[in-house]
């Protein structure tokens, strides 16, 4: 049996920044997830799309953000379970939650925060009748390594972010970007946007819309794809890599039988308070929760954790009242014993 104050189902990065609040107020915390490695979809899809609404970095790649939080939370020594999946919850007479994974593995904790993201996952694809058989031979539903890519024609389909971000990335490495998209309309960040329009002025993106690809043409590996664009005759456009990027079909998995309040296959907290479900012990935070007003980020998520933290606090230790101190007064101490000591105030007379 695994004991812990904070059982974080999910290891993304809501799930990594959780251990760090949770140190801060001296709860131990352990993480399980179904991915092998740390990190959740950053490390597992895309860790090297670029992130830019990140404070403090202009830019960082998703790998990268899950290296920083790693280093940022290894001095509150967290437990991980990894590649192992959170199947059923038991609530004991004493109120404490034991987690049971689908390979056996117990876990006891008096507090849960399920920071499962999006839950298990898989790519949408687009209806096109022969294109199982050139996947993975120049048909990819995610970017993994943009070096495969170098100096490859490349055509990716989609509007959202996803399409626009790395439409932009790649005009840096592959010999020639195509984006098409059924509508003149993008539902991606404005920035974006304005950037691949730029791109396309600077004659760096090939943009086709509205248009779909209808289907996929090769032998042994793709060669190209089959473009029905409005009021014109279909054409070929010939290409080394296909990439439609229509976004994640997710899945809560065994954690919708658990018997919180889902909707739209998230679930519902009281984001008014601490995050809480409708079972008292258990959160959710990050995308996988949902509240009027919710915006899936990364950044909404550190902040859902933030506040959840503090009302575990209150449920462990109901007795104790917590001081909350600003880390650039009190420092830093971690579960090891060394401590990063807040600077000094200087103190200098106003002549």
């Amino acid at each position: 049996m695994i004991k812990t104050d904070i059982l974080i189902i999910g290891a993304g990065p809501t799930g990594l920044f959780t251990v760090f609040e949770a140190g801060l107020l001296k709860l131990k915390c352990h993480l399980i997830d179904a991915l092998p490695q740390p990190g959740g979809q950053c490390s597992e899809i895309y860790p090297k799309k670029p992130i830019f609404d990140i404070p403090a970095y202009p830019e960082i790649l998703a790998g990268d953000l899950t290296d920083k939080l790693m280093e940022q939370i290894k001095q509150f020594e967290p437990g991980f379970t990894l590649g192992e999946r959170a199947d059923t919850i038991e609530k004991q007479e004493d109120g404490n939650f034991i987690v049971t994974t689908n390979k056996g593995t117990k876990h006891q904790a008096p507090v849960v925060a399920i920071a499962g993201g999006l839950g298990s996952f898989e790519p949408r694809k687009p209806p096109i009748p022969n294109i199982a058989n050139f996947e993975d031979k120049g048909v990819e539903y995610m970017i993994r390594e943009p070096e495969l890519y170098r100096n490859k024609d490349v055509v990716i389909a989609g509007g959202g972010d996803s399409a626009l971000d790395w439409s932009i990335f790649l005009t840096d490495v592959a010999k020639s970007v195509t984006l098409i998209h059924r509508r003149n309309e993008f539902r991606g960040h404005l920035d974006s946007v304005d950037q691949v329009q730029k791109l396309k002025n600077e004659g760096k993106i090939n943009l086709i819309t509205p248009a779909e690809v209808k289907g996929v043409v090769g032998e042994n590996h793709i060669e190209g794809v089959v473009v029905a664009q409005k009021d014109k005759e279909e054409f070929t456009l010939a290409c080394d890599h296909f990439i439609p990027l229509f976004g994640l079909s997710p899945k809560l998995g065994p954690i919708a039988d658990w018997g919180l309040e889902i909707e739209k296959n998230a679930i519902k907290v009281n984001n008014a308070l601490d995050y809480q479900t409708n079972i008292p012990g258990i959160y959710a935070i990050g995308d996988v929760n949902t509240y009027p007003g919710k915006l899936k980020l990364i950044l909404c998520g550190f902040h859902e954790a933030t506040l959840m933290c503090q009302s575990a606090f209150q449920r462990i230790f109901p007795d104790k009242k917590y001081v909350m101190k600003y880390t650039t007064v009190g420092g830093v101490t971690g579960f090891d014993g060394t401590k990063k000591e807040a600077p000094k105030a200087v103190v200098k007379k106003i002549e």
